[in-house]
C-alpha cells in the first residue's frame, strides 16, 4: 500500500517536474551528449524508458520507424502528450523493459539514456533488448554510473537510500557498465564523461554502443 502511495504521490510529481529538474543539464551539453549517441540508429527503433520522450526530437529523420516504451503511467502520460505535439511520428507502448511485448528480432536499434539506474531488473532490460534487436543490431546507452574516485564511491553508497526516495527508485551506485559487459552485448565503444550541472552522486557518466551477439536473423 505505501508503494502505491508513493507511485501515485511522488510518481505524479517526478513526472509533472522531470523536465524541469533536467533542463540545466540538458541546456548544458546533455542533449548534445544524447543527440551524437542516437546519431548512430537506424532501421526500426526502440527507446526502452522513454521518460517524458526528451529524445523524441533527437533521433535521425532517417530512421524507419519510432517506438518508445515506458513503464510508469505518470511518465506514460506526459510521453503521449509529447508524441501528440512533435512533429516525429512515434509509437507510445506502456511496458518494463524486463518484459517487452515484441516479438524476437523486431528492431535494428535499441536506446537506453538514463535508464538502468532505475530499472527493478538491469539485467533483464538487457536480455529483453538483446531479444528484441536483430542479430546485426546496435544498443545505444548513456547512463550514470558507480564513480571510479573510491571517496565518491563511497559518498554514492552513504547517500545512496535518500536519492533513491528522491529519484524515484533511481540508484546512483550501480556498476551499470560491468552489467553491460556481462549481459548478451559486445560494447564496441565507451566513453566515460560527466553529467553537467548534476549533483556529485549521479556525474559519473557512460556512453556508448554494444553490438548485439549471436547468429544471423
Amino acid at each position: 500500500m505505501l508503494r502505491r502511495f508513493y507511485r501515485a504521490t511522488w510518481g505524479r510529481v517526478v513526472a509533472w517536474t522531470y523536465d524541469w529538474f533536467m533542463s540545466a543539464s540538458e541546456q548544458a551539453g546533455l542533449t548534445e551528449m544524447r543527440r551524437q549517441l542516437l546519431g548512430g540508429a537506424s532501421g526500426r527503433c526502440l527507446e526502452i524508458g522513454a521518460g517524458t520522450g526528451v529524445n523524441l526530437e533527437l533521433w535521425p529523420d532517417s530512421i524507419e520507424r519510432l517506438v518508445l516504451s515506458e513503464p510508469e503511467a505518470h511518465m506514460a502520460a506526459q510521453l503521449r502528450k509529447h508524441v501528440a505535439r512533435s512533429r516525429r511520428s512515434a509509437q507510445v507502448v506502456e511496458a518494463p523493459g524486463e518484459q517487452l511485448p515484441f516479438d524476437d528480432s523486431s528492431f535494428d536499434s535499441v536506446a537506453l539514456t538514463l535508464v538502468l539506474c532505475t530499472a527493478e531488473d538491469p539485467a533483464a532490460v538487457l536480455r529483453e533488448a538483446r531479444r528484441v534487436l536483430r542479430s546485426d543490431g546496435r544498443l545505444f546507452f548513456l547512463e550514470h554510473v558507480r564513480a571510479e574516485d573510491a571517496k565518491l564511491a563511497r559518498w554514492q553508497d552513504r547517500l545512496h537510500g535518500p536519492w533513491y526516495a528522491f529519484g524515484y527508485g533511481c540508484n546512483c551506485n550501480r556498476a551499470t557498465l560491468a552489467t553491460i559487459e556481462g549481459s548478451p552485448f559486445e560494447v564496441e565503444r565507451v566513453e566515460r564523461g560527466r553529467l553537467p550541472k548534476a549533483p556529485p552522486i549521479v556525474r559519473p557518466l557512460i556512453s556508448g554502443v554494444a553490438r548485439a551477439g549471436g547468429t544471423e536473423d
